[in-house]
């Protein structure tokens, strides 16, 4: 079983940054990639980033690329999201993503409010 847990929500203004965390629980966690996920008020959840188990490969949404970072402590048995410049197109719930195997986890997700 895996247990993910988000962090580091809130509300901030266009061109801010925020950092969000996901705290994973269980075993061989540096195995699987990580990723992260967001839903926007009547939209559908969209991918924003991925991470490979060994910190390799990263892949970013279209949206994103080149305000946000992923990165990954297997140690720790985090993932976080480094947003830069954010938009008020950004606000969304966002939520942490584990794929193993045939199953998928997901957090509960963390509220990212961002105003003009």
């Amino acid at each position: 079983q895996v247990l993910l847990v988000e962090s580091g929500g809130g509300l901030v203004q266009a061109g801010d940054s925020l950092r969000l965390s996901c705290a994973a629980s269980g075993r061989n966690i540096g195995t699987y990639p990580m990723g992260w996920f967001r839903q926007a008020p009547g939209k559908e959840r969209e991918f924003v980033a991925v991470i490979g188990g060994s910190s390799s490969p990263t892949f970013y949404a279209d949206s994103v690329l080149g305000r946000f970072i992923i990165s990954r402590d297997n140690t720790k048995k985090t993932t976080d999201l480094q947003m830069n410049g954010l938009k008020p197109d950004d606000t969304a719930v966002y939520y942490c993503r584990l794929p193993r195997g045939r199953s998928e986890y997901w957090g509960q997700g963390t509220q990212v409010t961002v105003s003009s």
